[in-house]
């Protein structure tokens, strides 16, 4: 689409710096995060018209996607390509593909409390007492400058931990002079760690001199036409630039940024337009997913303080309605969830009253709480059929509220029109945020047991196998994947199977896994 006038004002203002920008869609949600050497100039790209008439069709389905955008200038293309990382790994935009991994950055490690230290590699920052330097966003000169660190300084470069004399009998690095070899008793170890304490400030960017000494080794080589040694010396030169730049390590930015999400706030305008007494602090959300009536399942999320509570996450079967009828299927997952939790409360609290917690809060000693607030996808009718199941347990005290994905309207038990507050509202951004959510989970339920039976009728078309014999087999290994990799006497061992089935059930698979791979 073409740039809003909102967005053009902005455009106008971008610095000609480096740094990262973060496009967002409509509901606030970063869509994509790049870095730019020239913020003005790479983000404007976005918006040209001839950009848009390329064959890229995820370009321009970004472009479509795009509310806004929000920028943060760094110092330089490094720290820039470091923030792009932090960010992508916070926000995991729907239109990025690398950095969207657990990996981290590389940094150097040295623990001075160890008998001998030694600098290692890492990616993880521990409280360890140990001093770290990095991330470093150019791990192959870290590598090369850890080289030339450990040559200069005499340090050793091997592997083993705690070493001691009988590893260092033979120790190559020793005879090479690569290492003053401290195991070994050739210097003390208040000597080597003066030796450490030098090498980790060259690598915190104490190395002019380091940088003059080989700056005039590469003009020498090269005016005695000795280009090959002056072309490692540049490119050490270089590496060791990258690895010793000041960078900013951007541990708290993410939550700094224009977009950041403010739950509490979310939580507390929540609480004004639907009229509660205090900001709901534990939310679960309800969805239903099926297609043509099969497969019907439900997710159950819960957000604690405004974020994602992983652990309290449910999956459900529906397991009494038949055909697609999700107002039925509503009923039956809110009358099976609140009835198991009104039972682990009850339990609960009978024990509390035998032990009562010092600080006496009864609330944090149980288990299970039911949720301040309870969000269910759809509108007047699977609201109403919560309600039904919620007044049958006697828990209609607990609020409920339906949200209708078509204009994002609120449903209210007690209200006859819907509330729309808009779009751009904290309290329905945070809404959205977990029937998103709900959705995510039902769909990949859906999905899963979706491939998990087309994986299973493969069994079907075994000659004689029959229901009773399926069901011992995937009772037993689970999967066919698994049975797959079972051995003829394990399968042999299943009621109903012998040698002869095992060894032809074992050739059946394998010709389907041949054909199918």
């Amino acid at each position: 689409m073409p740039a809003t006038e909102a967005i053009r004002k902005k455009l106008g203002v971008l610095p000609h710096k480096p740094g990262i920008y973060l496009m967002k869609d409509r509901f606030g949600t970063v869509i994509y995060v790049g870095k730019a050497r020239d913020l003005r100039k790479r983000v404007s790209q976005y918006f040209h018209p001839s950009r848009r008439l390329g064959w890229d069709l995820k370009f321009n389905a970004l472009v479509e996607a795009i509310h806004d955008f929000d920028i943060h200038v760094v110092r330089s293309e490094p720290e820039a390509f470091l923030l792009e990382g932090k960010l992508i790994k916070e926000f995991h935009p729907r239109y990025n593909i690398s950095f969207r991994d657990d990996k981290r950055f590389l940094m150097l490690k040295v623990n001075l409390n160890d008998p001998i230290p030694n600098f290692t590699f890492t990616r993880l920052k521990k409280d360890d007492g140990a001093r770290y330097f990095g991330p470093f966003s150019n791990s192959g000169a870290l590598r090369n400058t850890l080289a030339l660190v450990r040559r200069q300084f005499n340090l050793r470069g091997c592997r083993v931990f705690t070493p001691g004399a009988a590893d260092y009998k033979h120790c190559l690095y020793a005879h090479l002079k690569y290492c003053t070899a401290p195991c070994i008793g050739n210097v003390t170890r208040d000597q080597y760690l003066e030796q450490v304490n030098a090498a980790g400030d060259f690598i915190a960017g104490q190395c002019h001199e380091m940088k003059g000494q080989l700056e005039a080794e590469m003009r020498k080589a090269a005016a005695a036409q000795d280009y090959e040694k002056a072309a490692g010396l540049r490119d050490l030169i270089r590496d060791l630039k990258e690895t010793t730049k000041k960078e900013r390590k951007f541990e708290r930015v993410p939550y700094t940024l224009p977009l950041a999400i403010d739950p509490q706030r979310d939580l507390a305008e929540l609480a004004k337009a639907l009229g509660l007494r205090e900001p709901p602090q534990r939310i679960e959300g309800f969805d239903i997913s099926n297609i043509s009536g099969t497969f019907a399942v439900a997710s159950l999320v819960s957000f604690k303080h405004g974020r994602p509570d992983r652990v309290n996450y449910r999956r459900f079967k529906i397991k009494t309605v038949e055909g697609q009828n999700d107002f039925a299927s509503m009923a039956e997952v809110v009358r099976r969830r609140y009835s198991r939790l009104k039972q682990s409360v009850g339990q609960a609290s009978r024990l509390s009253q035998i032990s009562t917690p010092k600080n006496g809060d009864r609330r944090d000693a149980c288990p299970t709480t039911m949720p301040d607030l309870i969000l269910i996808d759809g509108g007047k009718g699977q609201l109403n059929a919560a309600c039904a199941e919620l007044k049958k347990l006697g828990l209609e005290k607990i609020p409920v509220i339906g949200l209708a994905k078509e204009f994002e309207e609120i449903y209210q038990p007690d209200g006859s029109k819907p509330l729309r507050l808009g779009l751009a509202h904290p309290a329905v951004k945070l809404l959205q945020r977990v029937r998103d959510e709900c959705h995510r989970v039902a769909n990949s339920y859906n999905a899963q047991l979706r491939i998990k039976r087309i994986s299973e009728s493969v069994l079907d078309e075994f000659p004689g196998i029959g229901e009773r014999r399926k069901q011992a087999l995937l009772k037993k290994f689970g999967s066919v994947q698994r049975l797959r990799t079972a051995t003829l006497e394990q399968i042999a061992a299943i009621p109903g199977f012998g040698g002869k089935a095992a060894e032809e059930l074992k050739k059946f698979l394998e010709a389907r896994s041949t054909l199918t791979g």
